[in-house]
């Protein structure tokens, strides 16, 4: 049942891919089916943990808001609820440079639910909650869960994103029940949230969409996407790029405007560069613009993400001309179009 839908929803960029199915005759409990999965990187939960309260920047908010409303629509096309979205569920594909969806354990076809406990603690929508009540009760909900369960827990997710908090006691208390656009607002208008001195009145706007209690009036995942938010450019902070893995490596602290302009000295540093980061993996690319924005930054293009990754590792801290180097990642779409963000901090 669960490979039948993994191999259905394959071909979407940002649900996770599944590579086969094997038998394991060696299990404890006799033999039993096993998914043969990409193995992706940092999970949204782990990286709600490392924002210490300040929640995410608002491009990594974008980006995983786009990314798995993408999933959502191409599943809910399909027929299919994931009804099981929360921050471990999501997590960043190094290669692909995208967050995926995962865990398709409680899913079903909307209109032929066969699992009555659906969503986790925190994330259950409304109608969730009201059928997991009745069904302990021995009683049948008159109201179906359908995709509108899996909107409502990304606007939680987002929501936990952008304020860097766990709302799972506020989203179970009287107040959220009675009033949660309020308290929503007074998220985006607390001045302990960092983000709230960015206009994000599209978030909040969009984030409102998908928690009406009223499953009929959220937004559809389709329908989200076409939010203003999305329109809004933003760049990544200094925090993204150590995080979140690419192909791409950048080498801060590591030429002086010296360098750049004596130009044989600059391509002995280039073929020294080169030759030191070569190390860890094929590089296709290699990068250093002498004017900005950019300037004097290293951008390295490995062939994968493995090998960044082994690098940025490795040259983290390394001492290159008497100076500390500083490693991050950079998105390799930005890259690839010459992109070079100015603001990172």
């Amino acid at each position: 049942r669960v490979t039948a839908r993994y191999q259905c929803l394959s071909p979407c960029l940002t649900i996770v891919t599944l590579y086969g199915v094997f038998t394991n005759h060696y299990s404890a409990n006799g033999p039993s089916r096993c998914l043969l999965l990409e193995l992706l990187d940092i999970s949204v939960s782990e990286l709600l943990l490392h924002s210490s309260n300040q929640g995410c920047s608002m491009w990594m908010i974008q980006h995983c808001a786009r990314d798995v409303l993408e999933a959502l629509a191409f599943l809910h096309h399909k027929g299919y609820v994931h009804a099981d979205l929360k921050p471990r569920n999501i997590l960043w594909s190094a290669e692909e440079e995208c967050f995926k969806l995962i865990d398709f354990g409680l899913s079903f076809k909307e209109g032929n639910q066969d699992v009555k406990y659906i969503q986790t603690d925190g994330y259950r929508a409304p109608e969730a909650e009201l059928q997991n009540c009745l069904a302990q009760a021995g009683l049948q909900s008159e109201t179906e869960c359908t995709s509108a369960v899996d909107l409502w827990s990304l606007g939680i997710v987002l929501l936990e994103m952008f304020s860097g908090m766990k709302l799972k006691h506020t989203v179970q208390s009287q107040e959220w029940k009675t009033n949660s656009s309020a308290i929503i607002d007074r998220i985006f208008a607390s001045e302990g949230v960092v983000n709230s001195a960015i206009p994000a009145y599209h978030l909040r706007d969009l984030i409102k969409s998908m928690l009406h209690c009223d499953q009929g009036k959220r937004a559809s995942a389709e329908k989200a996407l076409c939010s203003p938010f999305f329109s809004i450019p933003f760049a990544p902070h200094i925090e993204d790029l150590v995080m979140l893995p690419t192909p791409v490596l950048r080498l801060l602290n590591v030429l002086s405007d010296a360098s750049l302009q004596c130009e044989e000295e600059y391509e002995d540093i280039l073929e020294d560069i080169r030759e030191e980061c070569q190390k860890y993996g094929a590089v296709v690319s290699l990068l250093i613009p002498k004017e900005n924005p950019g300037k004097g930054q290293v951008f390295v293009e490995y062939a994968n993400a493995g090998d960044s990754k082994a690098a940025q590792k490795m040259l983290t801290g390394k001492i290159f001309d008497g100076k500390f180097v500083v490693a991050t990642f950079y998105p390799l779409s930005a890259y690839k179009r010459g992109y070079l963000y100015q603001n990172l901090l």
